[in-house]
């Protein structure tokens, strides 16, 4: 290998890394994929990956060692560029492209813009946000409502991909904006549940997928960034918090405090809807390939109700144990038939199990002293139901060993 050709090679790994980091892929499994295209193009490759900082050292022989450190923003869930981006390397592995039509190529998919219109990105964050009071079994009041304070979030969200500043401050001045709008809505519907009305309306922001990927990767051994993404996703839950407190102050001196009454409760085919619902606003949100949403979409269908099975024999917490198990054998027959990443359906059904809103409550009942939900040892709960989800997703690679790195 002259040197001239360890360059192409060693610029096209650099570059695949930070695509496939801003794609929001876990570091345990970046790292793996990494290693394993450099040794297909004949570099040695050692890789450190965190999310905010990216390592690589390439090595051909003795004479030939490229060390490169790069500062990078924590990714986002892209998964369309994620599969595209792993067909690109099959491409290149194959033959089929050269490494500077890959290069090309590469930067093509890292500047693609979003796949769905901003009227279909606005109505899924609204549907996501009414889908998931839906699944919380509040009542239509509540889902009505919900789902207008997402379109509200996805206004903020849209502005702060266009403003640094507004970027700087989305979480807490979404969380904020939602109490008062509430506060407000209840003054004249007071049948609405202002907490979870509230939470739906942030879930979007909720981090419960994040500190589940912390957890992993920590299981992973991946100790640097395991605890760098879990402290982010705590600081993200604080922010929310403190906004929403904030909120509920002003909302409250605004409109003043208002007596809740109880409506009826959602029947239940309207909680089981909830789960394909949410999971088709998922594939817009996460910005899925459409060719790829249906197995996102069964995902989610495979985690819910795995879950529930085992619920019913186990216990809720434990459930989530089976799920996870669930979706994790189906991710990877998923990366089998289809030869795309496992992360495509497995994130998607997830993020259905992670108890992002159980945090949250948590973290009310620890500050406040109270429940939005009425849930005795919910702090039990959640530490037990993020081990279930990790060891879900072992037991689930161990049974079904993934082929693909990614």
């Amino acid at each position: 290998m002259n040197n001239q050709e360890f360059l192409e090679k060693r610029r096209f790994i650099i570059r695949l890394g930070k695509a496939l980091h801003k794609f929001g892929t876990p570091a345990y499994r970046l790292e793996a994929h990494l290693q394993a295209v450099s040794k297909m193009l004949g570099i040695e490759g050692y890789f450190l990956v965190s999310p905010t900082a990216l390592t690589f050292v390439l090595q051909h022989d003795e004479d030939q060692e490229y060390n490169h450190v790069a500062r990078v923003n924590p990714g986002e869930l892209d998964l369309g560029s994620l599969a595209r981006t792993d067909e690109l390397v099959e491409e290149l592995i194959s033959g089929k492209r050269t490494l500077c039509e890959s290069l090309e190529r590469l930067e093509e998919i890292a500047n693609k813009p979003n796949p769905y219109s901003t009227l279909l990105t606005l109505l899924a964050f609204g549907v996501s946000a009414g889908a998931f009071a839906m699944l919380m079994g509040t009542s239509w009041h509540d889902v009505f409502w919900s789902g207008t304070l997402g379109l509200m979030v996805y206004g903020l969200v849209y502005r702060a991909e266009r403003s640094k500043r507004m970027a700087e401050m989305l979480e807490p001045l979404a969380a904020i904006l939602c109490a008062i709008a509430a506060c407000g809505i209840a003054k004249f519907d007071p049948n609405i549940n202002i907490p979870a009305v509230i939470l739906s309306g942030i879930i979007i922001f909720v981090p419960g997928l994040a500190l589940t990927l912390g957890l992993a990767e920590l299981a992973a051994r991946d100790l640097i960034s395991g605890t760098a993404r879990i402290m982010d996703a705590c600081m993200s839950l604080f922010k929310l918090y403190f906004g929403v407190i904030f909120g509920m102050v002003i909302g409250n001196a605004l409109f003043g405090e208002t007596t809740y009454v109880a409506p009826a409760a959602l029947p239940q085919w309207a909680i089981w809807s909830a789960v394909p619902t949410l999971s088709i606003a998922l594939v817009i949100i996460f910005k899925a390939r459409l060719k790829d949403s249906p197995w996102g979409i069964m995902a989610g269908i495979v985690a819910f109700f795995s879950s529930m099975l085992g619920g019913l024999y186990l216990g809720e917490s434990i459930g989530i144990f089976f799920g996870a198990f669930a979706v994790g054998i189906y991710s990877n027959l998923f990366a089998r038939w289809m030869k795309a990443p496992a992360s495509i359906a497995l994130l998607q059904g997830i993020v259905i199990l992670v108890p992002g809103s159980k945090t949250y409550i948590g973290l009310n009942t620890l500050i406040l002293g109270e429940t939005i939900f009425n849930q005795s040892q919910i702090g039990t709960q959640i530490f037990i139901i993020f081990m279930s989800l990790v060891a879900g997703l072992i037991f689930a690679n161990v049974a079904v060993p993934p082929r693909r790195s990614l």
